[in-house]
This record gives structure tokens, sequence and C-alpha cells, in this order.
């Protein structure tokens, strides 16, 4: 079987900046039971704090779990792009189908 070397890619990961973040916070206060309040999603965090803000004072519950979400793009280096992708899942599917080969 042939020999395949790997070489190391400096991938970097970025957001993806054609996907809106989202935005969104529940209501965690209670004692047996959390409140359970919802604020929705949103693509900004104001209307998500402002949601907060009018929960707290219209409820007195004061502790909120946030998620905060977005989309995330890997790439290699722009020089190695077309050419390091390719030969990564050709070598993926080989190594999928056929198994790994024993080194010397």
């Amino acid at each position: 079987m042939p020999r395949r070397t790997f070489r190391y890619v400096p991938f970097t990961i970025t957001q993806d900046r054609t996907a809106e973040p989202e935005y969104e916070a529940r209501c965690v206060s209670g004692d047996e039971t959390e409140c359970g309040a919802e604020s929705g999603t949103h693509h900004a965090p104001g209307p998500v704090e402002e949601w907060q803000r009018k929960h707290t004072q219209e409820t007195g519950h004061r502790r909120y779990r946030r998620n905060f979400g977005d989309y995330a793009v890997v790439q290699p280096p722009s020089d190695l792009e077309d050419a390091a992708t390719l030969p990564i899942t050709h070598a993926i599917a080989d190594l999928l189908e056929n198994g790994p080969t024993p080194h010397d």
C-alpha cells in the first residue's frame, strides 16, 4: 500500500458573517421549580436585556440563563484553500473505506 503523509494546516475558525447570531434568556428563579419564562430569540442582545429588566420589575426574579448562538466557518489559509480541502477529503474517504495503513 502507498504511504501517505498528512501535514499540519493552520486552519482558522471565524464567525460566519452571513448568518446573524442569536440571543435568548430564560428565567431560572424559583425555590423548588424554575419560573421558566423565556425572552424568545433575537438577533441582538438589547431586546433580551430589556425583557430581563421588565421580567425582574414585574416578578422580582433576578436569575437568568442566557444563551448565545452563532455559526462558525473553518478555513485553511487562503493560499491552501483549494489544495488543502480536496486531498484531506479524499484521504479521509480512503481511510473510511480501506482502514488505516500499517506504518514502517
